[in-house]
């Protein structure tokens, strides 16, 4: 966090609130993940019947494969688009406080 910090006060404060306006985009921005979470399974749904004889063929075990590697891939997913937005939170909180600081300290003076 700290490294963080140093980064941003190093930056003058006009391109400290570009930052700071990209990073609420970020947060608030719906992104390509939630995109494929939710696409993925219409996208399935009009397959569905290829996908089922597919999967279903001769009592194969295929559709257990299928199953690990998507609720897999929608876990990760799930995990990376919140892990991102967290961040996002967190350098828009460091970004406030120092724009805050820096009007502060121009107010004063």
């Amino acid at each position: 966090m700290e490294e963080i910090q140093n980064f941003y006060s190093s930056i003058d404060s006009d391109t400290l609130k570009k930052v700071y306006y990209c990073m609420i985009k970020e947060k608030n921005g719906s992104g390509i993940i939630p995109i494929i979470i939710s696409s993925g399974p219409w996208l399935f749904l009009l397959f569905s019947n290829q996908l089922q004889d597919f999967l279903f063929k001769d009592g194969s075990l295929l559709w257990v494969v299928f199953s690990i590697i998507y609720i897999s891939i929608l876990s990760i997913s799930v995990f990376l688009h919140f892990h991102e937005r967290s961040w996002s939170f967190v350098h828009i909180e460091i970004i406030q406080e120092i724009l805050h600081d820096r009007k502060g300290i121009r107010d004063k003076a």
